[in-house]
């Protein structure tokens, strides 16, 4: 919904936005210039969702604002897990990512990374600007955990999100990395200055979406006065924190259901010579598909030119496009 906002002009219009819990509207007026971090997080995570699903029948349709996955993101579902997980991430990695650039009052580098490391005859300074991702981390469990947490944890729906977003934000978490600056006489690299980084948020979308294929099936189980949520099979390895979790099977996504929020694939562009999921027969679930030809324009007998440009002429062609019934 922040992405119905205009840039800059929340503070406002926290009060206005339908959908938030007390507290996120709490926090929305607290730190109303964090909110462009939230919209630039949820823009990621739409991105992030449609990249990684276009090939397959949900490919993460999007309605307007951050009614974004339609209803499918309260189903329970296997799409749901990642979307929670997807939006968790991009949140805390864009406030993140706001802190390191200097862009919020309230936080900066990560200055508690320090000191000297040794490895054989060479040093490393910890120096730099870190990532300070505990404070992104911070940020989006306390904003994005808030409507499950007013709800109550103990419904299996709220008790599935949570884990989800939280096993979001530690595939940015498990994935940092090191980058070094090197000094000393003639590059010799005797002290290194290093700092910690996020890794691309395409990993981080990748990582998830290996998380999405494998993810368990759960059920709620009473354990003393606590309500956890166990593999459904006694046959599925336990899950970690790392993993997506779901409690209810997806549909098909193959035929257009407004009232589920499924938009299905009826018109969707697919691939007639592949037999994986963006193959016709799979991604038009049998129902046939229609040809015609379209007509592509690209750049052709591209020659360089000295010095220094490359010029290239258009080329047309006509290709055949595949849509689904």
């Amino acid at each position: 919904r922040f992405l119905q906002q205009e840039d800059g002009d929340y503070s406002s219009a926290c009060e206005g936005l339908k959908g938030l819990a007390e507290e996120q509207v709490r926090i929305c007026q607290r730190q109303a210039e964090a909110m462009d971090s939230v919209k630039h997080g949820a823009e990621l995570a739409i991105e992030e969702c449609q990249h990684q699903f276009h090939n397959r029948r949900w490919n993460c349709s999007t309605l307007q604002g951050l009614q974004v996955f339609g209803k499918v993101a309260i189903q329970g579902t296997r799409e749901s897990a990642f979307i929670h997980a997807i939006s968790s991430a991009g949140v805390a990695f864009a406030v993140t990512r706001a802190c390191s650039r200097g862009e919020l009052e309230k936080c900066g580098c990560d200055r508690k990374i320090r000191g000297v490391s040794a490895e054989g005859n060479r040093r490393w300074l910890w120096s730099g600007c870190s990532d300070n991702l505990s404070y992104g981390i911070a940020f989006s469990q306390a904003f994005v955990d808030n409507p499950e947490r007013s709800h109550g944890v103990s419904s299996s729906r709220a008790l599935m999100n949570l884990h989800n977003n939280e096993a979001g934000r530690k595939a940015i978490l498990s994935h940092m990395k090191v980058e070094c600056k090197c000094h000393g006489v003639s590059g010799s690299c005797e002290v290194r200055t290093c700092w910690k980084v996020m890794p691309p948020f395409r990993k981080v979308g990748n990582v998830l979406k290996e998380k999405f294929e494998g993810a368990t099936e759960v059920h709620p189980k009473r354990v003393g006065s606590r309500k956890l949520l166990v593999p459904k099979s006694s046959r599925f390895k336990p899950y970690t924190a790392h993993d997506l979790v779901y409690l209810v099977a997806s549909p098909d996504f193959c035929d257009r259901d407004t009232h589920s929020g499924v938009f299905g694939t009826s018109g969707r562009q697919c691939n007639r010579t592949s037999h994986a999921m963006d193959g016709c027969e799979l991604l038009c679930c049998g129902r046939g598909f229609r040809t015609a030809q379209a007509e592509m324009v690209e750049r052709c007998s591209c020659k360089f030119h000295w010095c220094c440009s490359v010029k290239c002429k258009q080329c047309h062609h006509l290709v055949e496009v595949h849509t689904c019934r």
